[in-house]
């Protein structure tokens, strides 16, 4: 490495890891010695991570309070130093580290998950989204290998508490409604139309199909599966139905027709 290099290595090192190699690189002076400077870039260096934290975690936030934000912030900053180029995916660890930090408040945990997958959402690549019309003309012989691919903004996530009103009600800054816990988990769909993030509640049959149709499953596939839930007489209808759906909240961006 050149010395230009090392020496970013070193203050790279310094910043995420607090190694103080690179203090024989650097000057002091009257005002500030050389570790005064280096505190400086690292005090710097991790409040502007707690507010790339508090950018992309504001229901968390409102759950944990100021210190009590500032608090795990720091935390999360030690166990887990910025890993890429940019800080946008600096909180993917996050909810991972909640449920092991905080184990006797598992509604961290959630409403971390809850907030990366609102973030993917809004930061997913355009893509092109299919209408009705996409079906139209399909010839009858055609239906059982027809396969969808989805929008890239479409996440799935299954929560046992009513993270979504909690956040709704964060990011509008008005009076959080008291936490309520399910012992059965609700499944829910988040993707971006029109440059706004949706989200809704799935049922199991569709949570299924939905992920199995991202997987590249088969019209005849799904129909299969989805007779753990209906008789067969009605899976037919049932996963057109559910086509229909997605096409027309612009949750598929092609169809491929078999």
């Amino acid at each position: 490495n050149t010395p230009l290099a090392h020496r970013q290595t070193a203050l790279q090192s310094f910043l995420l890891h607090a190694d103080p190699s690179i203090i024989e690189h650097v000057v002091g002076d009257e005002k500030a010695d050389a570790k005064q400077r280096l505190d400086v870039y690292f005090q710097a260096y991790r409040l502007r991570l707690q507010e790339v934290l508090a950018t992309d975690f504001e229901g968390l936030h409102a759950l944990l309070g100021d210190e009590g934000f500032e608090q795990m912030s720091l935390a999360y900053i030690d166990a887990y130093p910025s890993q890429h180029p940019s800080v946008r995916w600096f909180g993917r660890a996050l909810a991972g580290f909640l449920a092991g930090q905080y184990p006797d408040r598992p509604e961290l945990a959630e409403m971390a998950a809850f907030e990366w997958a609102w973030g993917q959402a809004f930061d997913a690549a355009d893509a092109p989204v299919a209408d009705d019309s996409a079906l139209a003309g399909l010839d009858a012989s055609q239906w059982p290998a027809l396969t969808v691919t989805l929008h890239p903004s479409v996440q799935q996530l299954s929560l046992h508490f009513n993270i979504p009103a909690v956040f709704a009600a964060a990011v509008d800054d008005k009076s959080l409604p008291e936490l309520v816990h399910a012992d059965t988990a609700v499944n829910w769909l988040l993707w971006r139309h029109e440059l706004n993030v949706h989200w809704r509640s799935l049922a199991g049959d569709e949570f299924w199909a939905m992920q199995a149709a991202g997987q590249g499953v088969d019209f005849a596939s799904l129909c299969e599966g989805l007779c753990e839930w209906h008789e067969p007489a009605e899976v037919p209808l049932r996963a057109a139905s559910l086509l229909k759906t997605w096409l027309g909240e612009g949750l598929i961006s092609e169809v491929h027709a078999g």
